[in-house]
């Protein structure tokens, strides 16, 4: 392996706590005041993790969506899910939404009814992702994966596993297709475990701390739990380690994709290219032609 070819660190990004939806908190490194987006990516949050009590958890009641990705990756808890376009689901633990909004579908994301009855732990990952402009205004479309089909994969001693969301990992390929090219993968490193996973030159890409503390990057600079590491482009391989020392296990989400390079207007649930398809959008959605959701 030579040295030249594993990327360097750009910086690392802290999350802000902010509510969304009918009032749950998320951890979010992007976007915030200091760092609007990481194209072609548009937003990441993490929900959780958090304890439940019977009665107390919250969601995301109707809203809508236009010109964007959302990626809804449910650790811990159950979701249900319904749209305008009458389409209606669970998300259970380990699994992933990909939901093509394009041209514009309303939709809620709550907490299934028997898990908000009896409470319990919640935790999951939403990332939107942009669609270029020639994909902005295609039909909606859904990929639902359950856990069980999602590829898993490991090391020959057991020590890194990964889940393989987007792209490929240790010779697993996700079965998710993505409109632009796209790595999203979750991975587990024990203590002393290290990863050199290759990530195309062309391609944006980072990390997302969810538990634990790890080793980044040619540097090996150090991302705590929270925290966005943010990888250069001058290499073809990222590695990540989790110290011998370490007490626990590394716990992280590799997220990489290839930049669009085009003009970015976002203005709540609606990202376009210019401020005219913005306010196209807000008219749209208030004169029902997203649709409602009927229950």
């Amino acid at each position: 392996m030579q040295t030249q070819t594993l990327r360097t660190i750009a910086g690392i990004v802290n999350s802000v706590e902010t509510l969304e939806g009918a009032g749950f908190l998320v951890r979010r490194p992007f976007p915030k005041s200091s760092f609007s987006a990481f194209d072609p990516f548009l937003l990441l949050d993490e929900l959780g993790p958090i304890q439940l009590k019977p009665g107390q958890a919250k969601g995301a009641p109707d809203h809508p969506h236009r010109g964007f990705e959302t990626v809804s990756y449910i650790l811990d808890g159950r979701l249900e899910h319904k749209d305008s376009e009458g389409h209606a689901g669970l998300l259970n633990p380990g699994d992933v939404q990909w939901m093509t909004a394009g041209a514009g579908v309303v939709h809620s994301e709550m907490p299934e009814a028997e898990f908000t009855r009896t409470g319990g732990r919640l935790h999951g990952i939403q990332l939107w992702v942009n669609l270029p402009q020639q994909d902005k205004m295609i039909a909606p479309r859904y990929q639902e994966i359950p856990a069980a089909q999602i590829p898993v994969a490991q090391t020959e001693d057991g020590s890194v596993r990964v889940r393989v969301i987007a792209g490929e990992a240790l010779g697993a390929k996700a079965v998710i297709e993505t409109r632009t090219p796209i790595i999203y993968l979750h991975f587990t490193l024990q203590p002393g475990a290290t990863i050199a996973q290759p990530v195309p030159r062309a391609y944006n890409a980072f990390a997302y701390v969810l538990d634990g503390s790890g080793l980044f990057g040619a540097e090996q600079e150090q991302g705590e739990d929270g925290q966005m590491v943010i990888f250069t482009q001058d290499g073809e391989e990222v590695t990540i380690a989790n110290s011998a020392e370490a007490q626990q296990p590394l716990d992280l989400l590799l997220i990489a994709g290839v930049p669009l390079n085009e003009p970015v207007v976002r203005y709540g649930p609606f990202v376009m290219n210019s401020e005219a398809e913005i306010i196209q959008a807000i008219d749209d959605y208030q004169n029902g032609r997203m649709g409602r959701i009927h229950v």
